[in-house]
Formats: C-alpha cells, structure tokens, sequence
C-alpha cells in the first residue's frame, strides 16, 4: 500500500481508471492536446539540433522562441501538478529528456518495450549519445524497481556497459527486471538490442527504498 508521500514522489501514476462498469474514466493528464503538443517539442527539438541556419534565421528563430518561453511562463505548474512525466502513454511518459520509448510488456518483476533515438540524441558518426543509454535505463529500472513494491526507492547506482554502436532512427528493443530485493535494497539489470537481436548495451543497477520522510 502506497501512502500520500508515495504518490507524490512516484513518477509512474497509473491513468485513472473506471470503478464501474458505467463510469467514465477521467483519462491521462492534459488529454489528446498534451499528447499532441508533446509530439510537437519533440520534432522542434530534432529539427533544432539538425539545424544550421543563416545569421537572420537564426535571430528570427530565437525571438519565436523567447516569445513561447514568455507565453510559457505564464502556466507553470507545482511538481505534483505538472504533465510532462506523468503519462506513461506517451514516449518516455512525455518527458522531454528520456529517449522516447514505448512499453510493450510488463510483468511484476520485468518490463520490455521498443525505443528509437532520434537526432535530438546524437553523439558522433550516426550513433546515440553515450549519455542517452543511462537515461533510459535508469527510468524502466526505476518502473520496474518500484512497480508493486513498498514504499518508493530511488538509484543508488548504475553501471552500464556499451558493446556495440547504437544508431539513430532505428527501431530497437529493451528489456529491464527486478532479479534481487533484500529489505530496503533492490537490484535489477537491463539490456538494449539491435534490429538483429544483437546486444547493444546493458545495464546493473542498485536501488534503495526511501524512509519514511526523506525527498
């Protein structure tokens, strides 16, 4: 049983469901129009950092955006009330950092789901950013370590191993599970594959339950 605290601090709240057959559930936060504008940021990031652009451009570009980041400033929200990260429907639950990965399985103790990195993620020679694997990991070990466990934990650790180069704009299939938990501390592992099932990288990671007041 999670408490008030669990809930403000899990990243993973489950979308509101019907209680009865006749009710109508209130569905994810921000609706189809979030969900929309989510895909938006995420393209302008893409095309933003593909892009090279002439001096007057350039100017032009930066004051739309400075007149969104004003319309923007406008409407922010409290952590427990914000909609970015808050809706496991979308790509990377809709945060705008974590690689846009999708879940396709799920189980008590395990999760499987697809990721393609985009250009938003380069790192060099047409392969994803070394730092964008951690990312993704740490958030589907994260889910797993917490999902139908006590109490909320969070990342005491992660190591991850690079074996082969990761591309851009391929399609590629990741797997995390929980495989230890002794008391407060949790252990889980992760893997990411290639098109051809080939292991491209792969994660340990050590989780530790919070105690009862801690942030």
């Amino acid at each position: 049983m999670t408490g008030p605290m669990d809930e403000a601090l899990n990243p993973w709240p489950d979308p509101p469901a019907a209680k009865k057959w006749d009710e109508v559930p209130t569905g994810p936060r921000g609706g189809a129009e979030f969900a929309a504008l989510h895909a938006a940021q995420r393209l302008v990031q893409d095309r933003l950092t593909g892009a090279a652009l002439p001096a007057e451009l350039a100017k032009e570009t930066t004051e739309r955006l400075l007149d969104l980041a004003d319309l923007l400033a406008e409407h922010q929200m409290a952590e427990p009330d914000r909609i970015d990260g808050w809706r496991p429907d979308l790509p990377g639950r809709g945060h705008p950092l974590l690689p846009p990965y999708l879940i396709d399985e799920e189980s008590d103790g395990a999760i499987a789901g697809r990721v393609t990195f985009t250009r938003f993620y380069l790192g060099g020679n047409g392969a994803a950013h070394g730092g964008s694997h951690p990312l993704l990991f740490d958030d589907v070990l994260g889910r797993v370590m917490n999902h139908n466990q006590p109490g909320v934990s969070r990342t005491a650790s992660l190591t991850v191993n690079y074996r082969r180069i990761t591309p851009l704009d391929v399609e590629l299939r990741w797997e995390a599970s929980r495989d230890r938990v002794e008391g407060r501390k949790r252990w889980g592992s992760a893997r990411l594959f290639g098109p051809a099932g080939d292991l491209l990288s792969d994660a340990d990671g050590f989780f530790l339950e919070l105690l009862p007041g801690q942030p």
